[in-house]
């Protein structure tokens, strides 16, 4: 999951080289944390959080075809 936030997330954002995404697995499925500058911030959100929504609908789409559960957190990288 995490190449495919990175693949988007560096599509979007002036400073592709300046995000993180980090990975955390436990019982309830899988975490992904993607850290931006907040320069970075408004284009990973978007107008009114639609692609936000985009980016954890196809996540979430392509983890429950592997079988996991998988949540999205979107912050700003300190």
């Amino acid at each position: 999951m995490k190449d495919v936030v990175e693949l988007i997330a560096k599509a979007l954002v002036d400073n592709p080289d300046d995000i993180s995404i980090l990975e955390k697995e436990d019982e309830k499925g899988l975490l992904v944390e993607l850290r931006v500058l907040e320069g970075d911030m408004g284009r990973v959100i978007g107008k009114q959080g639609r692609t936000a929504k985009a980016i954890r609908t196809i996540v979430k789409a392509a983890g429950l075809k592997q079988g996991k559960h998988v949540w999205v957190d979107i912050d700003v990288k300190s």
